[in-house]
């Protein structure tokens, strides 16, 4: 799922070609906030974009 979302495999190394694992999956929040506060990147979302009105078909 994740080469369908990005468009790329995710899991290819772009230097070696080899491959990547993952090493853990981190899901607590506190901790999670912790690690991104420590490398200087921002904790909070993007904010979401307000919803648009659906397109209107020619002559309505």
């Amino acid at each position: 799922m994740l080469k369908r979302t990005f468009d790329f495999d995710v899991f290819a190394c772009e230097r070696c070609g080899g491959r990547r694992r993952v090493l853990a999956y981190m899901n607590e929040a506190a901790a999670v906030r912790a690690i991104l506060e420590h490398l200087g990147l921002p904790t909070a979302g993007a904010r979401l974009a307000p919803a648009r009105e659906p397109p209107q078909a020619a002559g309505c």
